[in-house]
């Protein structure tokens, strides 16, 4: 990785440095589930700063988003944009050092270090993740009113999580959550019975207030540096149900938030934004039946067309999830019974 370049027009000299690996740092090595690569660069020159950096190293398309549903290219790199966006309005994202998107298909970014909030509760018993959670939610408060905001040169607001994107997601779960993973194809009397469920499961998700949506706001994306918590992996942003972020972070596939804690929690997102406790639960238990349902299909997806197994182990949360919800969702009794007919084994207790 030839870095020489893009660290002399950053530091205005040439440095010595060298190109070290990341773990679960800002970037994760491997780039988590997305085509980008991490690496940290560390100066050698001792009288330059910052003395260390990450290397986003961007794929051959790096203007099209890594989420399906078929999402057009932007004019520029949508990490940048909505980077600058949440900035300026106070969220604390990792500032970006250099963008060489065009010219290198690589951006420099501050280094926030390697401990995430998944490092951080996978440290501490269950029992004392409250405080941790706490912390999250309300960053993620003072997030969706800081961004409440409509910018119309930040592309996040140009991009809806509309009725096409939403029955997608749900398309790519019986796709490879159903059938690519068991094995199945769905005799056409049960394939038309939840293509209903799905449409109407569709319908109520869209009539639901929409707000700035992160879309990945889970504990992987949660960096604790200098004692506080900073938001990555935003170039996903766009407007959608003002509740999925709450659901990214409380029903987290990496992470088994326990129904007492994700109680805890929804009343205080809902206290510091001055929602109904009510509303919030009822949203949220919608909000999760979809995205639960499409990550369980996503992470086999992963493994089968991207052959990156990593994420099937986390099938199984991902559907835990999605039983808690359809036990605690209203009217979605039709969903319930054809997921439980089509694959009995993940659904059938909860009928």
């Amino acid at each position: 990785m030839d870095l020489g370049p893009l660290l002399e027009a950053l530091y205005g000299r040439r440095v010595e440095h060298c190109v070290e690996s990341v773990g679960s740092t800002i970037g994760r090595g491997r780039g988590d589930a997305s085509s980008r690569s991490y690496a940290r660069v560390r100066i050698r020159d001792a009288g330059v700063a910052p003395q260390t950096s990450v290397v986003m190293q961007l794929p051959n398309d790096p203007l099209r988003s890594d989420e399906g549903g078929g999402r057009e290219r932007t004019r520029e790199l949508a990490f940048v944009n909505v980077q600058r966006c949440m900035k300026a309005r106070g969220v604390p994202v990792p500032d970006v050092l250099l963008d060489a998107s065009r010219s290198h298909g690589k951006v420099l970014l501050q280094d926030l270090g390697d401990t995430t909030l998944e490092k951080r509760l996978g440290s501490i018993p269950a029992g004392g993740w409250a405080p941790e959670y706490d912390a999250a939610v309300d960053l993620l408060a003072e997030l969706h009113d800081r961004m409440a905001q409509p910018d119309p040169a930040c592309v996040a607001y140009g991009r809806h999580f509309d009725r096409a994107l939403l029955r997608w997601e749900l398309d790519h779960y019986r796709e490879w959550g159903l059938e690519a993973r068991l094995g199945i194809t769905l005799a056409s009397e049960l394939r038309t019975r939840l293509d209903g469920a799905f449409d109407r499961l569709v319908d109520r998700l869209a009539s639901l207030p929409m707000g700035f949506v992160h879309r990945d706001y889970q504990s992987r994306n949660l960096m604790i540096h200098d004692g506080a918590l900073w938001v990555i992996d935003f170039q996903d942003a766009l407007m959608g149900p003002r509740i999925y972020d709450l659901v990214a972070l409380l029903c987290d596939s990496y992470v088994d938030v326990a129904p007492a804690l994700r109680e805890r929690e929804i009343e205080r997102y809902a206290a510091r934004r001055g929602l109904e406790r009510g509303a919030v639960a009822a949203e949220l238990h919608l909000v999760a039946l979809h995205r639960k349902l499409k990550d369980s299909g996503r992470f086999v997806f992963i493994d089968r067309v991207k052959k990156n197994p990593d994420f099937l182990p986390h099938v199984p949360q991902s559907l835990e999830y999605v039983r808690r919800a359809l036990r605690l969702a209203t009217d979605v009794g039709d969903l319930r019974e054809a997921l439980a007919e089509a694959a009995p084994g993940d659904f059938g207790s909860v009928v």
